[in-house]
């Protein structure tokens, strides 16, 4: 992914950063449920989605990851593939990626001065915009197939707005529970809704909820029956073995964990439900990347590891892998949103980490104070700071040779510039 430069004046000018300050002012109107107000949207550009093929990729943990790779998949099969993934860590222009490039500052905010005055007239939300926005820059750069990524859920997300082709969902766990319910069947049924009666399908998930996914009638492939088997190596990530329609398949990821190479393997088998061939689907698993999920980057002589895990299913998959990783207790630096079920993650997080370096994302009002997470860790000595750069600072004092970075996602938005010597943003995030 290259880097973009949101959050700079030396491309687009003033008029981008007077889009931008427009666009993310509308992150304070809140989540608002609802496809009325992005169809009118869509409808008033032209109906852009018309023009390509949707992929609709939704779950409560790991749909990033999963889409990421089924666009691998389509480049490598020389599809013109469109990307579009929520949230960004760092640059704005993250969400849209054509042929494994995030589209320049200057055609995104073309595209957006034109949305704007459309979703005015609509009164669209934020994450309404964006993805209608997504769409119009699809259509414009000829995209075949774009792959999106749900924002909430899935029934009444804005993305099911799009008219999926293939419809998939990596799993159900407990999150955002104040909109979607507060039980695994609740959330299943909202995420079902991206399935289409009749059309493929591929689900990840299994036991109480299989049904609620077999009920919408789509043509549904359920992982666990194609998947033969999956053999963990280690930091070079996985072996995939899938049943295919031609016979085995064999493949290599470099997601690390459990949980990503059944993320890998759940975009591989989506990839063959669109006919692509299986050395393309092969080629297209192995070039895929996914920033700040189990990434690892070089720090100080030593290695940080950067994981996204902010709900408690994420936090046992982040634990897991350490563990299948062979990683004893390591420094952990960590801050979460507040809303999030922080004292579930920090539990399942607890007894992998020697210490904590507690933070937060200073451009989040969501965020959590750290101080006020300090008694999640009991038994574990913890330090408190005010900054990724405060915390960052706190364990290049600790000289380790390996460390841990998670929580939320904006937080990882903030520590990757720091790493990488890149423009970091300004602007505030709740979405």
């Amino acid at each position: 992914m290259s880097a973009g430069h949101d959050d700079r004046t030396d491309v687009s000018g003033q008029a981008w950063q007077a889009a931008l300050e427009w666009l993310f002012a509308r992150q304070r109107f809140g989540v608002h449920p609802g496809l009325g107000r992005v169809q009118a949207l869509l409808a008033r550009l032209g109906d852009p989605q018309a023009s390509f093929r949707t992929v609709l990729v939704g779950g409560t943990n790991g749909k990033g990851s999963t889409a990421a790779t089924l666009a691998a998949t389509l480049r490598a099969r020389g599809v013109r593939a469109g990307l579009f993934t929520s949230p960004h860590l760092t640059h704005f222009t993250e969400r849209f990626v054509v042929d494994g490039q995030e589209l320049p500052e200057e055609v995104v905010a073309a595209a957006l001065a034109r949305v704007r005055p459309e979703a005015e007239a609509v009164g669209a939300s934020f994450f309404e915009i964006v993805t209608a926005l997504g769409a119009l820059l699809f259509a414009e750069s000829g995209v075949q197939v774009a792959v999106m990524e749900v924002g909430l859920g899935g029934r009444l997300d804005a993305t099911n707005a799009l008219d999926p082709v293939l419809s998939v969902v990596t799993n159900v766990g407990l999150d955002h529970t104040e909109f979607l319910g507060s039980t695994p069947q609740a959330i299943a049924a909202e995420k079902a809704g991206i399935l289409r009666d009749g059309r493929p399908a591929v689900v990840g998930v299994g036991g109480d909820v299989e049904a609620i996914f077999a009920a919408t009638g789509a043509d549904l492939w359920r992982l666990d029956d194609h998947l033969l088997g999956i053999r963990l190596l280690g930091w070079e990530g996985a072996q995939v073995t899938l049943r295919g329609p031609d016979g085995p398949v064999t493949l290599h990821t470099p997601l690390l964990g459990a949980h990503g190479a059944r993320n890998a393997a759940l975009a591989a088998l989506a990839a063959l439900r669109l006919d692509l061939p299986a050395q393309a689907v092969a080629r297209g698993v192995a070039a895929a990347q996914w920033p700040g999920r189990l990434e690892v980057l070089p720090w100080r002589g030593g290695r940080l590891l950067l994981d996204g895990a902010h709900n408690p299913d994420g936090a046992q998959a982040l634990a897991a892998a350490l563990r299948d990783l062979g990683v004893g207790r390591l420094p952990l630096v960590f801050g979460a949103a507040g809303d999030k079920d922080i004292g579930a993650v920090a539990s399942a997080l607890r007894d992998s980490v020697s210490e904590v370096i507690l933070t937060r994302a200073v451009l989040s009002p969501r965020a959590a104070e750290p101080a006020s997470l300090a008694g999640l860790f009991a038994g574990v000595p913890v330090t408190v700071t005010d900054s990724p750069a405060a915390a960052l600072a706190a364990l290049a004092d600790r000289a380790a040779p390996l460390a841990l970075v998670c929580g939320s996602l904006y937080l990882l938005g903030e520590v990757r510039p720091l790493l990488l010597g890149e423009a970091a943003g300004h602007r505030e995030r709740w979405q």
